[in-house]
């Protein structure tokens, strides 16, 4: 048994019961806690206590870091049961660092965002050797080198997360989140045994330092959890992964005590001091600190040798005691990292070498359909269970039809299965059977699954034309119809929808002008004032301009250009919908795919329902621009490009009047714009219409020139 097994044993009654909290004076702050020393406490327990923690700390690096250890479990698990003792009879000297606070606390109510101090960016993937060289050629190119120095290492298959220490003591620590913003698991980290709550002070400590690294489980722990799950009668975690992430954003940090989870570190993020010149040295810092790194790395002096590891560590990985899926390669001097930079997700400098997926041979037992936020129809395969890597797999993506065409799966079939990127299953092949009696080819549904609505097809794509009634796209259509392009409702963002869809509130778009501030203030984050500002803001969309209501309505192909097209083309909404194929496609900027989409869309009864319920509710639409009455206008089929700022017209406000007069509105300046509006600080498109011979004009002569165009003095 490890020690950290034993230490597990000693502490609690049973796998899942919490583990008993010293009696000791908390005061909680923040993310940390402070504790009251006692006077009457005795010089040579103290000195003993501390003693104790050092020799208890050390072992802990020695195990969890260096992997080295240099006593026995039984004697480990002397030391720590006489802190527990001397912690228990003198419980004033308990202090948050102490090895034996790692039970967790009481439970919270929502895990609260944090900011990252640097972006947590992913990694750009690769799984062919062309790829690798291909990245190499890069690197040598710009940092101009005729070879580079990288450092390799496992990528773990885990929960990234965000540590920081603060004058050696870990004071926070968050999940990755959007790479921005995390979520703060500070308590359930500090349950982790190979986390050190205080750094090593040997070589010293910088102030604050921010470290990355990898929460996950090991495998044989990982089984021996689902087990004990198991037998108890819930449901066991699909992989590893899972469970260290379910585990890890647990509100009941006691429950995360329970769990066997472990942190790997690899990147410094941030630090109050000179930063190591190489990556490698980094990591080596890093476990001077007491700070578990990867202990199978290399340092390869060129391509070659990250290909060689490569392929090492693709050979031991079924016998290492964790998940991985590939190798880290970064390029190792920290000062080419920089030069190198980063893209808008991911570093320049560093790639996941991934490992060929693994493959298992099962059964396709059915074929289902699945209906995704935004309509698209994904077909599914449900399998007969099979281990793939370690991890059961009963479903997987076939993509679209025409990759199930491809492929020619059928319900019956055998089937080689995969985990994509050794996480997402998908199905590689078909595995054909002698004189095996194969099921008919299958055929997409003609209705929607979810809400019987006719389907569509773009391409290989399906999907469900009911948009304003499909009970899969109703969040995604709500947040859409309330987004500043459309009817700009305020105060009804994504979290906001949820609630409103998740507790019935909202079932179709026609309820949000239903809703009353009762019904909002038993919300979460709703008080009195919040609730009457959204109704108000709901009852004020019910005017609405035609482009503005095309544009929230979701349409497949209509965004907020079209929309416009539509609504200078058209002189109401019932004349758009009343629109057949061939009479859009007389519009010069609609082609056959937004036609489809278009006659697609009221061709399906219910959304024209839908609509129909909104102006029953009181909606009210703005009749559009009729071509008639466009001809009329001097500006009719003119182009405007503005640079700078306006002091009368927003930039909304100037681009409507324009549209209203038949003109539009260009970003760039060509030979083709008939005027440049130049207002204060104008850029480089003041210059190039200079250059072209393009007409000029300040704001005040535009207005003047808008101003005539709607018949008023200039």
């Amino acid at each position: 048994m490890s020690n950290a097994a034993k230490v597990k044993a000693n502490m609690a009654p049973s796998s899942f019961d919490p583990l008993p909290t010293p009696m000791v004076r908390f005061e909680t702050v923040t993310s940390s806690v402070r504790y009251h020393p006692s006077p009457m406490a005795h010089a040579d327990i103290l000195a003993r206590l501390i003693a104790l923690k050092d020799e208890i700390r050390r072992h802990d690096y020695l195990y969890y870091v260096k992997g080295r250890p240099e006593i026995s479990d039984s004697q480990y698990d002397r030391l720590f049961r006489e802190l527990i003792d001397l912690e228990h009879t003198n419980p004033e000297l308990v202090t948050p660092d102490s090895p034996t606070q790692r039970v967790g606390a009481p439970p919270l109510e929502s895990l609260s965002k944090v900011p990252h101090e640097q972006p947590m960016l992913s990694l750009d993937s690769i799984v062919d050797q062309e790829e690798v060289q291909a990245f190499n050629q890069r690197m040598t190119r710009e940092l101009e080198t005729p070879s580079v120095e990288y450092s390799a290492e496992p990528k773990f298959d885990g929960l990234s997360v965000e540590l920081v220490y603060d004058y050696g003591m870990f004071t926070r620590g968050a999940t990755r989140g959007d790479g921005t913003t995390g979520e703060d698991v500070t308590v359930n980290l500090r349950t982790i045994r190979s986390l050190p709550l205080q750094l090593q002070a040997q070589s010293g400590f910088p102030d604050h330092l921010v470290v990355r690294g990898e929460v996950y489980m090991r495998l044989d722990d990982f089984q021996a959890l689902n087990r004990r799950i198991t037998e108890r009668g819930d449901d066991a975690f699909a992989n590893p992964r899972n469970a260290a992430s379910g585990s890890l954003r647990q509100l009941d940090s006691t429950i995360t005590a329970t769990r066997p989870l472990v942190v790997t570190c690899y990147e410094i993020m941030a630090l109050s001091t000179p930063a190591p010149p190489t990556h490698w040295e980094e990591l080596e810092q890093l476990a001077r600190w007491g700070i578990p790194v990867p202990t199978h790395r290399r340092l390869c002096a060129s391509i070659d040798d990250v290909m060689a590891f490569h392929r090492e560590t693709e050979s031991i990985r079924d016998r290492l005691l964790y998940e991985i899926d590939g190798v880290v390669v970064k390029v190792n001097r920290r000062d080419w990292q920089h030069r190198l930079g980063m893209k808008s997700r991911s570093p320049r400098w560093a790639i996941a070498y991934k490992f060929t997926p693994r493959k298992e041979i099962t059964v396709v037992e059915d074929i289902v359909v699945s209906v995704g936020r935004t309509g698209t129809l994904t077909p599914v395969a449900l399998l007969k269970p099979v281990e793939v890597g370690g991890v059961t797999i009963s479903r997987a993506t076939l993509h679209n039809a025409d990759e199930v065409a491809r492929k020619d799966i059928r319900i019956g079939d055998t089937v080689k299965v995969e985990r994509a990127g050794d996480v997402i299953p998908a199905i590689a092949e078909r595995v054909p059977i002698p004189d095996e009696r194969r099921s008919v080819p299958f055929l997409m549904p003609d209705h929607c699954p979810m809400c019987g609505s006719n389907v569509g097809r773009e391409g290989a794509y399906f999907y469900c034309t009911g948009q304003l009634v499909c009970g899969a796209q109703l969040k995604g259509a709500i947040e859409h119809f309330a987004s500043k392009h459309a009817l700009n409702i305020e105060g009804l963002g994504k979290k906001t929808v949820a609630q409103l869809v998740d507790e019935g509130l909202v079932r179709s778009l026609a309820d949000l002008y239903r809703l009353t501030k009762e019904d909002l203030v038993r919300l979460e984050g709703f008080a009195d004032r919040s609730a009457t500002a959204l109704v108000e803001s709901i009852a004020g969309s019910k005017a609405v301009s035609l482009d503005r209501f095309l544009m929230g309505l979701g349409i497949r192909q209509v965004g907020q250009h079209i929309a416009k097209v539509l609504a200078r083309e058209f002189t109401s909404l019932e004349e758009i919908m009343a629109a057949d194929r061939e009479r859009l496609l007389q519009i010069r900027e609609i082609g056959p795919e937004i036609s489809d989409s278009l006659v697609a869309y009221w061709s399906e009864p219910r959304n024209r329902d839908a609509i129909a319920q909104l102006q029953t509710l009181g909606l009210q639409i703005a009749p559009g621009l009729a071509k008639g009455d466009r001809m009329e206008s001097l500006l009719a089929g003119k182009t405007f490009v503005f640079t700078g700022g306006l002091d009368h017209f927003t930039r909304d406000e100037a681009q409507r009047a324009v549209e209203t007069a038949g003109a539009r509105v260009a970003s760039s300046v060509s030979k083709k714009t008939s005027y440049v509006v130049a207002g204060r600080d104008p850029g480089s498109k003041l210059d190039q219409a200079r250059m072209l011979g393009v007409p000029i004009l300040t704001e005040q002569e535009f207005g003047a020139l808008i101003g005539e165009e709607k018949g008023k003095p200039s």
